[in-house]
Parts: structure tokens; C-alpha cells; sequence
């Protein structure tokens, strides 16, 4: 099945009183990684791409202003449900990763935990969150990916009929994500699941 934005929006719907019960505490050790290497701090400007039920909100550091974009009303319902966040600013928006209403270079950092498997363009996402980070602003993703250049077994490709209806890709490669894209891997480390899950840290150039 091809991913669609219009068939996330019924999906995530159906997941958002499901997500953090089931899935919180499974990402967790990824999300509190990828925060660690993005190293925040006071003042600057954070953006959280599909923000989702805002699991990472809370691993927001006090001091920081941050903007949480999600094409979901119903996950951002239960973000909205964790705020407010004492010595946090944080605004919660309906929007679209792969299009987003924000100035270019107005944020200091930018967050992509669990979005890029899902979007159904991710090229377009990532160059998006790198358009809204000023020069030198850096960029964290926690996410799924096969190796670059190895093809998913047929198990894998047959389960990513199931997992793509679910709202979620497993066979995507960064490499290809991040080809062209005006960044620089800073660091890129293997998380949760054996290393299916990685975190990766960029540089805007």
C-alpha cells in the first residue's frame, strides 16, 4: 500500500489513545538518546516534527521555546493534555511535515523522532525541517532504517504491506532519504531493536 496522508490522518486517529499505553516506554530509551546529542539549550528554539501524543515534551529541557507540528488533531489532543511544562513555551499546531507554514531559519534545532517512516514523503520532510533551521542548526531523528544499499528480505517486504496500513514504513534507507539534502551527519548510532532503530545527529550547512 502506498502511504497517504489523507489514510495517517484515519490511522492516527485510531492509535491515539493506544500510543502511549503501548508504545511509549518501548521508545523511550531512543527518544531520551536523541535528546542527550541534540543537547538543547536555554533560549533556543526547538521544533518537534510529528509531535504525535507528545511523548518527547517532557524531555524538553527548561528553558527552551518550542513549536510541536502533527497532521493528527487526535495525537495532538493527548500532547495537549501534558502541557503546560513548567519553564517550557511550547505551542502545539496542526500541520504537515512535508509542508510546513514556518519561516526558513527561525529555529535554532529541530527534532524528527519516529516521523520519517511515516510521512508519506520523507524527502521532502527532512529537507523541510533543514529549511526551517538557521545555518548550523542541527537536526536529531530517531527512527527505523535498513542499512544503505542492503534490500529488505521478502519477509520484510511482505510485513511492510502490513505495516504501511498501520501507518509506518520499514524498509526505508536515510541514505536515500538524505541524498542532496543541504546537511551533515554528525552522528549516526544504532538504538533500540538491534539497531533497526537508529539516531541520527545532522548539521544544517
Amino acid at each position: 500500500m502506498r502511504m497517504r496522508s489523507s489514510w495517517n490522518r484515519v490511522v492516527y486517529r485510531l492509535w491515539s489513545p493506544l500510543y502511549d499505553p503501548l508504545l511509549a516506554r518501548v521508545f523511550r530509551p531512543g527518544r531520551v538518546r536523541a535528546f542527550e546529542l541534540l543537547a538543547l539549550e536555554p533560549g533556543e528554539r526547538v521544533l518537534l516534527l510529528g509531535v504525535g501524543t507528545g511523548a518527547d515534551l517532557p524531555l524538553l529541557p527548561v528553558g527552551v521555546q518550542a513549536l510541536g507540528v502533527d497532521l493528527s488533531e487526535a495525537m495532538l489532543a493527548r500532547a495537549r493534555a501534558k502541557l503546560p511544562l513548567p519553564g517550557r513555551e511550547i505551542e502545539l499546531r496542526v500541520g504537515d511535515a512535508q509542508r510546513l507554514d514556518v519561516e526558513s531559519g527561525a529555529f535554532d534545532a529541530a527534532v524528527l523522532n519516529l516521523v520519517l517512516s511515516v510521512v508519506p514523503d520523507p524527502v521532502s520532510c527532512l529537507h523541510e525541517a533543514l529549511r526551517a533551521l538557521r545555518p548550523g542548526g542541527r537536526a536529531v531523528i530517531f527512527d527505523k532504517f535498513l542499512p544503505d544499499g542492503q534490500r529488505g528480505t521478502l519477509g520484510r517486504r511482505i510485513a511492510n504491506q502490513v505495516s504501511t496500513v498501520l501507518g509506518t514504513d520499514i524498509t526505508r534507507h536515510f541514505g536515500e532519504i538524505a541524498a542532496g539534502a543541504p546537511c551533515s551527519i554528525e552522528r549516526d548510532e544504532p538504538s533500540i531493536g538491534r539497531g533497526m532503530y537508529r539516531v541520527i545527529v545532522l548539521r544544517r550547512t
